[in-house]
């Protein structure tokens, strides 16, 4: 009886434990979060990871409309995962920007680049009049010692944000790159008047980013 009994708790505690998604703590509790809050019309969604997560997106704008649905550490496959939470609200505009945490995690920039076509197609189709804007990958800079995994990526997000800039007008999308704003003016490293990390902006970066941002709202 007794090892029935600690069979069956063990079972709990492995199925309570299975509730959190493969994508993290983090991921889930702001995924609850986005699943609670109202649907409102003319939506401008800014979709992605800490660097969109990081943006007071309604101050930086001042646009009333616009949403952050940024979560920090999330890659193109979590972003499919919760995407119908941004679908469902049939929003105006989504500005997506996504893949650095996916190549610090040695994902192939094939499978990158075939999970951001996916996601844009899945917004052209389950919500048709939704323009779509997809954001070069940003610049990383490498002289900073926190996030080696992700500052050491230059030459995949060169080549992951050449491809999106050719696919972008096929898939019905528009190509923004910011990635030529926040590089430094003489190679291709995050200009750190931008950053602090090599990975993260400063609000000087925000600045730069909505300067290039700004024609399509």
């Amino acid at each position: 009886m007794r090892q029935l009994i600690f069979l069956l708790l063990l079972f709990l505690s492995v199925s309570s434990f299975g509730q959190t998604s493969k994508f993290g703590t983090y991921y889930d509790q702001r995924k609850s979060l986005f699943e609670l809050l109202p649907e409102t019309k003319n939506e401008v969604i800014f979709l992605g990871n800490s660097i969109t997560d990081g943006g007071e997106w309604c101050e930086l704008l001042q646009n009333p409309h616009a949403k952050n649905r940024g979560i920090s550490g999330d890659t193109s496959e979590g972003v499919l995962f919760r995407l119908y939470q941004v679908t469902r609200a049939q929003p105006a505009k989504v500005f997506l920007l996504i893949g650095i945490n996916d190549l610090s995690k040695n994902v192939a920039p094939d499978t990158v680049y075939v999970h951001i076509c996916r996601i844009v197609s899945s917004i052209r189709t389950k919500s048709p009049k939704t323009k779509v804007y997809v954001q070069s990958i940003f610049p990383v800079n490498n002289t900073f010692p926190t996030f080696g995994s992700h500052t050491s990526r230059t030459p995949q997000v060169k080549e992951l944000n050449e491809r999106l800039k050719t696919i972008c007008p096929k898939l019905g999308a528009t190509y923004v790159d910011v990635f030529s704003e926040l590089k430094n003016p003489n190679d291709d490293l995050l200009n750190p008047m931008y950053t602090n990390d090599g990975l993260h902006l400063l609000g000087e970066g925000y600045k730069v980013w909505m300067k290039v941002i700004k024609p399509y709202l």
